[in-house]
């Protein structure tokens, strides 16, 4: 009997992404991943308290969903486990053309790449395997994929210097037990690790006080 046949082909699409600050006054570019079921518009709007100085780029995941059965809120996603090769593929693409985009339009002194939640495992791939493109990267109550060469990604954050995880006491993501675990992790392995009281969310003065650290 004949077995369906699964394939795939590349093809070009649109993607969305949201900007916010000064392009002409600013000399960093920060470009910040949303988690699962958020949108780049609503994302962004967590670093308005960030300083003048950032270009501030939150590109948007290529999988937008009903957040609650078939109509109402729409959120969007980086992966799921089905076809994940596929998209990690695609989301380094993406994420490679948007910056080449951005980078035309200006030289910037630093580029720093945070991923939050689900998007900080789609911004340590990205500085993985584009890792003279990021100045510094900054991952936030994330889980380190597990495709990623420890061993190598150890050597990466302490060649570049001041790679950092954020974790909140409160985060409901992350019981106690949980939490020391992942900070350990995230120590052993180059990152400067920072703990703050609040919950699975960006704490403005958290990233402004990490930014500080970083500068």
């Amino acid at each position: 009997m004949i077995q369906p046949a699964e394939e795939s082909f590349f093809i070009e699409r649109n993607v969305r992404y949201c900007t916010y600050g000064d392009l002409e006054k600013a000399t960093k570019l920060l470009i910040v991943l949303h988690g699962y079921g958020q949108l780049s518009r609503y994302f962004i709007r967590k670093f308005e308290s960030v300083s003048s100085d950032y270009f501030i780029v939150a590109p948007e995941g290529f999988h937008r969903f009903y957040l609650n059965g078939s109509s109402g809120r729409v959120g969007a996603s980086w992966m799921t486990k089905e076809a994940r090769e596929d998209d990690i593929s695609d989301n380094n693409h993406y994420l490679q053309r948007l910056l080449q985009k951005i980078s035309s339009l200006k030289t910037f002194n630093k580029t720093m790449l945070l991923g939050f939640s689900q998007g900080g495992a789609t911004a340590a791939r990205y500085y993985y395997h584009s890792i003279e493109s990021i100045d510094h990267l900054i991952l936030w109550a994330s889980v380190f994929p597990p495709d990623i060469p420890l061993s190598e990604m150890n050597g990466l954050s302490h060649k570049k210097g001041d790679n950092h995880f954020i974790l909140g006491t409160e985060d409901e993501y992350f019981d106690d037990v949980a939490q020391q675990k992942t900070l350990d992790f995230f120590d052993t392995n180059g990152f400067t690790t920072h703990v703050y009281k609040g919950k699975h969310d960006i704490d403005a003065q958290t990233f402004n006080e990490v930014l500080s650290k970083i500068e």
